[in-house]
């Protein structure tokens, strides 16, 4: 129940105090009493109003000014609050008790363009919020969120296919034709407020917009690829069993799909690995009915991505292709690699390969993993922006910070889900994180404090002691299905010869990869040692164990694909282990902390055990 109001006037009033201060007169002898003068203090009266803010005890939000917004998980209205601004605010860390989200102006752009109303931002806040928000944050979201639309993109009609710019009213329309940015992408000015716009600048124009601040509203609609008959089966193919859609599947599709109006049609989604994102572009297939160009991060994945489309769609094999260099076929079904297409025999040379992208009539472009997308795609997918697209990934985290460049080209965020509330629901496993701390001997320790520092980071990562903690682990976790990755191929070799297990770089043959894959997934082998090429899309379900003996300085966003790895939910419901080794009083220490950021922003907490001397 809200309250609000004063408490009542507080009348302090000091009575007359009779303050008797002694006089220097006196007599040095006897008893005879100072001469006292006294002192009338009187405190006038003080009227101390004290404002009591608006207070609901049971609300889960706590608005600060800075547009951060603290939620209270116990609270009773956590989850509707959680459903409230998951829209338009992003979520910034969630450990056991408190969780952080904070308003962006990418965050509240994301939300207008999924077509969530200012009001309704504003609205979710106040009611769930414990206190009165902050007038200001209430004003900055309804400043960014109006932002949103003043610039629109769209067909001058039905009839002409060419593009215009469309922008609210004439200050802003002269405030942006002086913008260097947005300048040379204008045609002819059709009226005060239009200009006409090449359908080629499309993308790059909405790169533009977003830079100055005024990203424009995509209305100009897609074109029409060639049709694909595909439907998705009720029951897999390749062990009959029952394939049953997830709800938050379909609502991902649902919020990028819109029913197959302009406002919908390109998106990215964010969901955890092992959750299931090849099903959700499956099931955008299914909505979309046409030609599909499916993109991901290595061979590996693609030949996951034919496994899955074949065992859960009506498709047959002849409707794939591999467009790969092995094979440069394309079919209703295209599936290539982000190497693949941005290859280039010098980097002054054209990329002979973005012919892939005009080959067929595609409806629909899947671009997995797209937070790995490399620049060379950024560029073409600006020329794409008339095809459906799709972007699929765990994490939206890019180490080059271009997030805005997803948000223009591929399109906006349009569903996520905490990792931790589907560990809830038991979609994805939950995993137990251990950080190791292992000392090095008196010699490392010397080699690694006279070493420049740019060496310092592979001699504390190649310690030489984590060869015997891997030993011990692998003791410990017999039995389990185990995964070792790393960075270092050196590192890696020792391993693989004192443990015997099958070492997978980037140098084995992808027949030798998908040999020893499929050794593993039916149990022929205990486990595998992996360089980086393990850190994305590799379909082992049943692996419950990964040592992560080195990685890629302080990358957070490898250490969530390295996680996903064991994510997968497992038949009797056991925990997944994750453990990660770490050279002691190194700088591996602050880059492991870095690491672990985004893990523990998602409600991971990391157990820290220490071997050796320190």
């Amino acid at each position: 129940m809200k309250s609000k109001g004063f408490l009542p006037s507080i009348n302090y009033q000091l009575s007359q105090v009779n303050c008797q201060l002694p006089t220097k007169r006196g007599r040095a002898r006897g008893h005879r009493p100072y001469k006292l003068s006294t002192a009338n203090c009187q405190l006038s009266t003080v009227n101390c109003q004290l404002l009591i803010m608006s207070y609901v005890p049971e609300n889960a939000l706590i608005v600060q000014s800075d547009r951060s917004i603290l939620l209270e998980v116990h609270a009773p209205t956590a989850k509707l609050a959680r459903e409230a601004i998951a829209p338009f605010a992003e979520l910034i860390k969630s450990p056991e008790h408190i969780h952080t989200y904070r308003i962006t102006p990418l965050s509240v752009w994301n939300a207008r363009a999924a077509g969530m109303l200012v009001e309704l931002m504003i609205a979710a806040l106040r009611k769930y919020a414990k206190y009165d928000i902050p007038e200001s944050v209430a004003q900055e979201i309804e400043l960014l969120g109006t932002r949103y639309g003043l610039t629109v993109i769209e067909r001058i009609n039905a009839e002409n296919p060419d593009l215009q710019l469309r922008i609210v009213d004439r200050p802003l329309t002269e405030l942006l034709v002086r913008e260097e940015r947005v300048k040379p992408l204008l045609g002819k000015r059709i009226s005060d407020l239009c200009f006409q716009v090449d359908a080629g600048n499309r993308g790059v124009l909405k790169q533009a917009l977003l830079a100055v601040g005024y990203p424009a509203e995509d209305l100009a609609g897609y074109v029409e690829g060639a049709e694909l008959a595909i439907a998705l089966r009720d029951r897999t193919l390749g062990g009959d069993l029952p394939f049953n859609l997830r709800a938050y599947q379909k609502e991902a599709v649902e919020a990028f799909y819109q029913g197959g109006e302009v406002k919908g049609g390109s998106g990215t989604i964010v969901l955890p690995c092992g959750a299931g994102k090849t099903i959700v572009g499956m099931i955008a297939m299914s909505l979309v009915q046409q030609k599909t160009l499916i993109l991901t991060s290595s061979l590996t994945s693609v030949h996951q991505w034919r496994r899955e489309i074949l065992d859960k769609t009506s498709l047959t094999e002849d409707a794939i292709a591999e467009y790969s260099s092995n094979s440069k076929k394309t079919a209703s079904v295209t599936l290539s690699t982000y190497q693949m297409l941005s290859y280039r025999s010098t980097k002054d040379d054209d990329f002979p390969h973005f012919e892939l992208f005009n080959a067929q009539s595609w409806g629909l472009i899947i671009y997995d993993e797209v937070h790995l997308l490399p620049a060379p795609i950024f560029r073409i997918t600006a020329d794409l922006q008339a095809r459906r697209r799709l972007g699929l990934t765990a994490t939206l985290i890019r180490e080059d910070g271009k997030e805005g460049d997803v948000f223009t080209l591929i399109g906006p965020k349009r569903y996520d889900v905490p990792w931790r509330e589907l560990e809830g629901q038991g979609f994805i496993a939950t995993a137990n994180c251990t950080e190791i701390r292992v000392a090095q001997n008196e010699a490392e320790k010397m080699e690694y404090a006279l070493a420049p520092r740019r060496s310092q980071f592979r001699i504390a990562a190649e310690n030489p002691g984590k060869l015997d903690v891997v030993q011990s682990l692998l003791q410990k976790e017999a039995g389990h299905r185990i995964l070792i990755i790393g960075e270092y191929l050196e590192q890696l070799d020792a391993i693989a010869r004192v443990t015997d297990l099958p070492l997978i770089t980037g140098k084995t043959k992808q027949v030798e990869r998908d040999r020893l894959y499929e050794a593993f997934r039916h149990k022929e082998i205990p486990g595998l040692i992996l360089s980086r090429v393990g850190n994305f899309a590799v379909d082992l379900p049943d692996a419950d164990v990964l040592i992560q003996v080195s990685g890629k300085y302080g990358s957070r966003q490898e250490e969530a694909q390295r996680l996903g790895r064991i994510l997968r939910p497992k038949s009797d419901g056991h925990t997944a282990s994750f453990y990660t080794l770490v050279s002691l009083q190194t700088c591996e220490e602050d880059f492991a902390r870095h690491r672990q950021l985004f893990l523990t922003e998602q409600g991971y907490s990391y157990t820290i055990e220490v071997q050796g001397d320190s």
